[in-house]
């Protein structure tokens, strides 16, 4: 007897996309009303159109493998095809207006941005913001675009690192701040908005609209990665940042001693109640290499990998402390740069690559037009 086929229905489709969850707005396609169409054809063949809040939407690719996933899985679906169109001015003023967000969506603030990448150690003193510098510059050296945010509002350390300290960024026609560049890195600092080795006594609300401002007030462009600078803790900033920049990633820095290993371990737990994926680790200062190539281990050893072992994530390199590293750092030119052959250098453009065979393949789009936004940050 020939075996029955099932149609699956349109409701059963339906059902099924309310799995497929948005990765900003960490709601269902269904509820955030993001299915514009389901088309159930001969022999199976379901079609899907989701209504993205831009063009340029970087999440394209996760979409498709979700609706694939659980569309496919309805009995009696043979294949699966997802088209994508955008929600109209109207309907992304109705879905602002149903999530609260009268600001904006997340979508477009960062669309044209890849990969977001937090870097934090959840304690200072561990090289990180060096670390941080060196790393933009080994991934634009790879033919990567680059853009740093300085979120250390206490410790602001960047702009000098590039050599940019005591300069302003401009504002371009649409009132969008525009971020100093150099080594083929954009980078933006609230070092470049207060006087020169100010303190920074900012807390709550303030320090919510300035990281807001940066993020989706400035000209990133288009970006392959951008790479966040956290402050030490687990406090104000990363809590911020887990709300604006839902689908970023954490980078974890720790030395090899045991107590920086054991402190990162807090900002891994930190990152996973914020549903913040870590992506990797690396170990900075392992092993201090002299200029006639003498290797000590002054911080001991086998943090990184201990760390990367417990997370159950790949350790991305094992930096050594070098002179030149330090020197390199306080002149304002990253050594990756400068001399990309040091012991230092090779280990964070190994990094690198790493974060770039990590990455997910980009779909590229016209970015949207930008809207007028003003400038209005807090000055100290």
């Amino acid at each position: 007897m020939a075996e029955t086929l099932t149609t699956p229905t349109e409701d059963q489709i339906r059902e099924a996309l309310t799995s497929v969850i948005d990765p900003e707005l960490k709601r269902s396609v269904v509820e955030l009303g993001m299915v514009r169409t389901i088309a159930i054809g001969a022999a199976g063949a379901v079609g899907v159109t989701i209504s993205l809040t831009t063009g340029g939407c970087p999440l394209r690719n996760q979409f498709i493998a979700d609706v694939n996933e659980h569309v496919g899985s309805v009995p009696g679906v043979s294949s699966v095809e997802v088209a994508f169109d955008v929600l109209s001015d109207e309907e992304k003023s109705a879905l602002r207006a149903k999530l609260g967000m009268p600001g904006g969506l997340p979508t477009g603030a960062l669309a044209t941005i890849g990969s977001i990448l937090c870097i934090g150690s959840g304690k200072g003193g561990v090289g990180k913001s060096s670390l941080t510098a060196n790393l933009a510059v080994a991934l634009a050296n790879e033919g990567k675009s680059v853009g740093i945010l300085d979120a250390d509002v206490w410790g602001y350390s960047i702009p000098r690192m590039f050599g940019l300290g005591g300069q302003r960024p401009p504002v371009d026609a649409t009132r969008k701040i525009v971020p100093l560049e150099a080594h083929g890195v954009k980078v933006m600092s609230i070092g470049f908005f207060v006087e020169e080795d100010s303190a920074v006594v900012w807390r709550g609300p303030m320090l919510h609209k300035a990281l807001t401002q940066f993020l989706q007030d400035v000209a990133w462009g288009d970006l392959d990665f951008l790479l966040i600078d956290l402050p030490p803790g687990t406090g104000d900033v990363s809590m911020t940042l887990a709300q604006l920049v839902p689908q970023s990633e954490f980078v974890l820095v720790t030395t090899p001693q045991d107590t920086a290993q054991k402190v990162a371990r807090r900002a891994a737990e930190m990152a996973d109640k914020v549903e913040i994926p870590v992506a990797g680790v690396i170990e900075n200062m392992a092993g201090f290499v002299t200029p006639e190539g003498g290797r000590y281990e002054i911080f001991g050893r086998g943090g990184g990998q201990a760390l990367a072992d417990e997370v159950d994530v790949p350790l991305l390199a094992s930096v050594p402390l070098t002179m030149p590293l330090r020197e390199q750092a306080d002149a304002g030119e990253p050594l990756v740069s400068v001399n990309p052959d040091d012991p230092a250098a090779q280990a964070v453009r190994s990094a690198a690559r790493g974060l770039i065979a990590m990455a997910p393949v980009r779909v590229q789009a016209p970015a949207p037009a930008p809207a007028p936004i003003g400038m209005s940050l807090p000055m100290a």
